[in-house]
């Protein structure tokens, strides 16, 4: 997770990841916890060793499924080949964030974990969020592309008819998981939902 409006969105990655039995490795930035802070009921303490049990307890996490690392964690299993995740999620991801993975700079573990995913031509899924684009986010995204990665700005649909911020969250949330190949029920499929 990095600074970008929209911490609702990788908090319920989160909890659905955990709550269905998968195993994650969690990354923060710094401003991803002023925005957490802000944007939500959570008051997120500063370790990451903290973190981890904060949300293992709140998400009912099994023993070791979820690892918390700390941004300069360089001996994590992510900063390697030869640890590689299956996939790679930014959510959300920063414009900023957005260009350090376009340009593989890995000056922190987020940017090292995606470039390593790039490397070993894993999945990577960037939930960009930000409006409006510039030209140079544009060309970034684009870039990224065609590498590879899926750019997934943080656009939900209406077509369900959401009637609460939880829904458009889901929205998004359910459509990460469609790209990981990860079975939901968060919400209706498109034909399901139209209204006649």
């Amino acid at each position: 997770m990095t600074g970008a409006s929209g911490a609702q969105y990788g908090l319920r990655l989160l909890e659905f990841l955990l709550q269905h039995g998968h195993r994650v490795y969690l990354l923060l930035s710094r401003p991803a916890q002023v925005v957490v802070n802000m944007e939500t009921e959570h008051r997120l303490p500063g370790r990451a060793s903290e973190i981890q049990a904060y949300f293992s307890a709140l998400y009912g996490a099994a023993p070791g499924q979820l690892q918390v690392f700390e941004r300069e964690q360089w001996a994590a299993p992510i900063a390697s080949g030869s640890g590689v995740a299956d996939a790679t999620v930014v959510c959300p991801c920063t414009t900023g964030t957005l260009s350090a993975i376009a340009c593989g700079s890995s000056r922190n573990l987020i940017e090292r974990a995606a470039d390593v995913c790039l490397k070993e031509r894993k999945k990577l899924i960037l939930v960009v969020r930000e409006t409006p684009f510039s030209e140079i986010h544009l060309e970034n995204m684009l870039k990224l592309a065609r590498m590879g990665v899926i750019i997934m700005p943080a656009n939900p649909g209406f077509y369900q008819r959401p009637t609460s911020v939880q829904e458009l969250v889901d929205f998004m949330v359910a459509r990460v998981l469609d790209h990981l190949g990860i079975s939901h029920a968060l919400l209706p499929r498109w034909g399901d939902a139209l209204v006649e």
